[in-house]
């Protein structure tokens, strides 16, 4: 997602704030900007695309001598890539960058409307900035005004802000993105959303936690928790930039896997209330006289559509059928205008997927892109898109990418089902509360992880692998088949449990491992018996259950939660994690498998 950078000293401001969003490019964005103020000159330059055209802007502006920078790269949530919308956000005597999502930006920005502030963006941001300048009429004290400010904001955020009325400092707060600063023994101080713009400027950091905010200056840097002043514990950066940008993981895998919890946070955010679904995207119009859904999508997405197609018809009452885009485009498809059309993309360019979606707008159909990358040639195209939030995925076996696709159609699912009137209020009700208690299920838990690392090393032999589960999971056991077959190269199929006996279940020996999922709340006793079936022919059984399995030689319990969506995302952690730790021990390149590409652009 978004990347900030900040600092305090004398040396060449830009460079630094440059050089810093250069190192969060990894994140991912699609505009940039920076704000300096120096002898209580304030200079902001943005830019629409890459790093290199606010380089171009910035050519000619130089600094010398004591001043505070921010800078921001964006990745829009609120409103298209532009340069009104890109950070930093302008007041009448202040700046802000910010990363997260303000959930009540609307009522701060009605109220602020009415006292006669004038917005220019599209952004949540920019709400902070006004209130805090509303702030500071009442006390003329910008710490106290700032930390009012932060104190009305709902929702996640990583905040910079600098003001005229106090031109030395940098004020911040952090609650739920994450936030860096670091000094050295130049007294020089510097933020940063990850270590590595840090190294080689920084000696010392402090991670900032949730809730904590302060100021800093060339002076005295003061953090505050709950109104009270915190003893500030650093510690020492390291010097490892790769290391830096992984978060400390031995891949980039790994870290998306451990990102997940956050990244479905930030897709959830601002969308979904405790009693509703509202995306900004669209309104109840673009639905109207829609009779059925197709999807269209290629490997991990089309998994993802797969299994939301299970949730429109059952929760929305919706016909849906799913497409792989390779085969749609040459099917010659009948198509009906009152379809409605979805595409899923990480990234927006998957040829396949684009030229299908080309079909559908040749015939007239109304088009939505689920997709991660905004500006991509997919979402230019379609009528309306919902973007995941995933942020930048670098590796090619797609995980968060996936986790946030699923959140969305499931949210999408609700809106639908809500607005058709085909779903009861307290189904309505429960279906938000797992919602909201997705991101608690897919935080890693350190003897999991361990249990599956030891596990490991039973499955690196034998002559394949089959993913079994039935309804919403036969399409994560296909899910789970394509991890381990793109970063083990070990052969695996997905299958829906019921049709192993036609079939599959001539596979069946010792050297056949079976991968089980077995969730409580959808036809268990039904794939308990087909589990039995592959024991009977002697398969070997993994179970990943909350249930214990008698029959299996291995067996992942997962917690009892009375939702499926839940035992979904839980068992999606575990086939990701499996899939990594056998590639891991088979000493695979984990992030960057054989004869595989991140985005696929060509037939």
């Amino acid at each position: 997602m978004c990347g900030i950078v900040g600092y305090i000293g004398k040396k060449e401001i830009k460079n630094i704030l440059l050089n810093g969003l250069k190192e969060l490019e990894y994140r991912g964005y699609d505009s940039a900007g920076i704000a300096i103020i120096q002898n209580e000159n304030m200079q902001v330059f943005k830019a629409v695309g890459k790093l290199e055209n606010l380089e171009r802007k910035t050519k000619n502006f130089k600094t010398e001598g004591f001043g505070i920078g921010i800078g921001h790269t964006r990745w829009a949530t609120h409103g298209k890539p532009t340069e009104l919308n890109a950070h930093p956000h302008l007041g009448k005597f202040s700046y802000v960058v910010h990363n997260g999502i303000i959930e009540n930006y609307k009522e701060l920005k009605e109220s602020l409307e009415k006292k006669g502030y004038q917005f220019v963006s599209q952004t949540d941001t920019e709400t902070i900035i006004h209130l805090f300048e509303e702030n500071y009429k009442k006390s003329n004290d910008a710490f106290k005004a700032f930390k009012e400010t932060i104190a009305k904001l709902k929702g996640a955020f990583a905040i910079l802000l600098l003001t005229k009325a106090e031109p030395n400092t940098i004020f911040f707060a952090k609650n739920g993105s994450p936030l860096i600063l670091g000094k050295n023994d130049e007294n020089e101080i510097f933020f940063a959303s990850s270590d590595a713009p840090l190294i080689g400027h920084a000696k010392e950091i402090v991670y900032l936690e949730d809730g904590e905010y302060g100021y800093a200056n060339e002076k005295e840097i003061r953090i505050f928790r709950n109104s009270k002043a915190i003893e500030i514990k650093f510690s020492p950066l390291t010097d490892d930039k790769e290391f830096a940008q992984k978060g400390g993981y031995r891949f980039f895998m790994e870290k998306e896997i451990y990102e997940q919890s956050r990244v479905v946070s930030e897709t959830i955010m601002g969308r979904v209330t405790q009693d509703s679904i509202d995306f900004d995207e669209f309104d109840e119009s673009f639905f109207e006289n829609i009779e059925n859904i197709k999807i269209c999508a290629c490997g991990t997405s089309y998994h993802a559509g797969l299994a939301s197609a299970y949730l429109f018809e059952r929760l929305a009452k919706i016909p849906c059928s799913v497409e792989i885009a390779s085969e749609f485009r040459y099917k010659e498809p009948l198509l009906n205008k009152n379809t409605l059309f979805i595409v899923i993309s990480q990234s927006g360019e998957t040829a396949d997927t684009l030229e299908a979606l080309k079909i559908a707008k040749k015939a007239g159909l109304r088009t939505l892109a689920v997709c991660n990358v905004d500006n991509s040639s997919i979402v230019r195209l379609a009528d309306t898109t919902v973007l995941t939030r995933a942020g930048i995925e670098k590796g090619v076996a797609s995980t968060k990418a996936f986790a946030t696709q699923m959140m969305v159609l499931w949210m999408l699912v609700l809106y639908l089902a809500n607005l058709r009137k085909n779903i009861d209020k307290n189904v309505f009700e429960k279906e938000i509360d797992a919602i909201l208690h997705t991101p608690k299920i897919l935080v890693v838990k350190n003897h999991l992880h361990e249990k599956i690392k030891r596990l490991s090393k039973r499955y690196l032999h034998g002559h394949g692998f089959f993913y079994i589960g039935r309804d919403l999971f036969f399409p994560l056991a296909l899910e789970g088949a394509l991890k381990l077959k793109e970063i083990s190269y070990l052969h695996a199929e997905g299958y829906p449990a019921g049709e192993m006996k036609h079939g599959p279940i001539a596979l069946a020996d010792p050297e056949l491992f079976t991968i089980a999922l077995m969730p409580k709340n959808i036809l268990y006793e039904k794939i308990k018996s087909n589990v039995e079936e592959l024991s009977a022919r002697d398969s070997t059984i993994l179970a990943i259950s909350p249930y214990e399995f008698e029959l299996a030689d291995d067996f992942i319990k997962t917690a009892d939660y009375n939702h499926p969506m839940l035992e979904f995302f839980e068992m999606m952690l575990i086939v990701q994690l499996l899939a990594l730790e056998i590639a891991v021990r088979l000493g695979n390149d984990v992030d960057m498998p054989r004869n595989l590409a991140k985005s696929v652009t060509v037939e």
